[in-house]
């Protein structure tokens, strides 16, 4: 197999790691690799990963034909196949790469790969569909969205884009629908148990956090344990004297948008019968719906208003946080949950599309056509006007995706008005509204077209005589 599948200078191209590669810091976070997890890592390199996921207490083995050619090749429940296919310049083989990687899974497999955005990092010449690199090796570079349409093409089920350049696929659907619903709705886990009153404790969040009581099938071994000799209609008078009536009808309003914002996601990729879906779900569906038929119509509906430019401003110009301007609406991350549930589904669809990026502060959906920025501003938290270090672009339209680095830019764009893309209780919103009412009575923005870059907002800064302490506005000391 290793002289079949690898050959001339790919070697080359494996780099040493001392901690874990993005993927497979990813797949951690994405809860593919947990302690105890099975892995192979297909075509390892130098074994990096290996080891580091090896310390985190995961059952990994690696092959790699030059570096670990002697490496226990088996099946595992998890297979990494990292930055492996970019390598490969027979179009051929590297699809057989995939399968053999593939077949070797039991439950999922990830794959990475360089972007085509990372084409100005490579010194070389066209060769074939990719790069013949000074160091006579080969780079085929993949459009994000592309990634994921190849192995799904190799493999024959439906993939999904954990991140650009990272995609998973998932032997089963339970699997694959499993992690889409953590990724719509995180859970919020369970309350520490260790007497009775604790454990209803525990069942009393959940109800509040959920809308509805927990199946047995749901609850920790803990509470089950604890309160495992109470009937069920005890269980739920306890529970429901104790619970918050506004707590858990907000609960319950919450996860009914959930829902609804999953089983629209899920259409994308095929929706199939509800005893596919993960146990939650289903009992959420059989909580707040009159049946699954009638939940896929109200999900329908609303994924079929995504289309409409007017229903899409509308939704927009009305969300309690977020900033609507004449072509788009901006909002932070940490206030996109308080956004109307089709924004949500906006930002879920290109999410889909291309992979989510792992930084980002701000995201931003166009209402003039379909596309989704994530933007990246480190310092938004400390900085009065953060600086922003990047962008990740998905035009919904024709899936094309781009990314660009400020990095070296000596005057890149910043935010301004932080406060309108939070929530007005955000806790940090009134002392970020203080400093923009303190910067309008100094004129700072009587010229809007100027301020939106470092320059600009420097020279209206020495023309208006301020500076700027931290998130107050202050004299210049040597302004009059």
């Amino acid at each position: 197999m290793a002289e079949q599948l690898w050959s001339s200078q790919r070697h080359r191209t494996a780099i040493s790691r001392v901690g874990l590669s993005a993927p497979a810091r990813q797949a951690v976070v994405d809860l593919q690799l947990e302690p105890g997890t099975q892995v192979l890592d297909y075509g390892c390199g130098r074994g990096g990963d290996v080891r580091a996921l090896q310390n985190l207490g995961l059952d990994v083995s690696g092959w790699d034909p030059v570096h670990h050619p002697k490496g226990e090749l088996k099946p595992a429940e998890t297979v990494l196949l990292t930055y492996v296919l970019n390598v490969i310049e027979d179009p051929a083989e590297r699809r057989q790469t995939v399968l053999d990687a593939w077949n070797n899974t039991k439950s999922a497999l990830v794959v990475s790969a360089r972007l085509r955005w990372e084409r100005n990092q490579i010194k070389g010449t066209e060769y074939g569909d990719g790069i013949l690199t000074s160091r006579n090796t080969f780079q085929h570079l993949f459009a994000a969205s592309e990634l994921r349409d190849y192995v799904q093409e190799a493999t024959g089920v439906r993939c999904l884009s954990a991140a650009p350049g990272i995609v998973y696929a998932f032997k089963s659907d339970e699997a694959r629908l499993s992690y889409l619903a953590r990724q719509i709705t995180p859970e919020a886990g369970w309350l520490a148990s260790q007497d009775i009153a604790s454990a209803i404790a525990a069942v009393v969040d959940h109800l509040e956090q959920r809308g509805r009581l927990p199946n047995l099938e749901e609850m920790p071994q803990p509470v089950i344990s604890l309160l495992g000799h109470l009937r069920t209609g005890e269980l739920k008078r306890l529970t429901q004297e104790s619970a918050n009536p506004l707590k858990v009808e907000e609960g319950a309003k919450r996860t009914t948008l959930d829902t609804l914002l999953f089983l629209a996601v899920e259409l994308f990729h095929g929706r199939g019968p509800a005893s596919s879906l993960p146990l939650s779900v289903q009992l959420d569906i059989r909580a707040f719906f009159s049946s699954y038929a009638e939940a896929c119509k109200r999900a329908d509906r609303l994924l079929f208003k995504l289309r409409d430019d007017a229903y899409v401003r509308r939704a927009m110009n009305g969300s309690t946080a977020g900033k609507f301007t004449a072509t788009a609406f901006y909002v932070h991350r940490r206030a996109l949950y308080r956004v109307p549930t089709l924004l949500c589904l906006y930002e879920q669809c290109a999410s889909i599309a291309a992979g989510r990026p792992g930084k980002w502060s701000v995201v931003k959906l166009r209402h003039q056509g379909r596309g989704v920025s994530w933007l990246d501003y480190p310092e938004f938290d400390t900085d009065p006007h953060p600086r922003l270090a990047a962008s990740y672009a998905v035009d919904l339209e024709t899936l094309r995706s781009s990314f660009t680095s400020y990095a070296d830019s000596t005057n890149r764009p910043l935010l301004h008005r932080k406060h309108e893309f939070l929530a007005g209780d955000d806790p940090d919103a009134p002392k970020y509204r203080r400093l923009t009412e303190a910067e309008v009575r100094a004129g700072l923005y009587e010229n809007p077209h100027v301020i939106g870059t470092e320059a600009g907002w420097e020279r209206e800064l020495t023309r208006c005589g301020r500076a700027l302490r931290g998130h107050r506005l202050v004299r210049r000391p040597d302004s009059t």
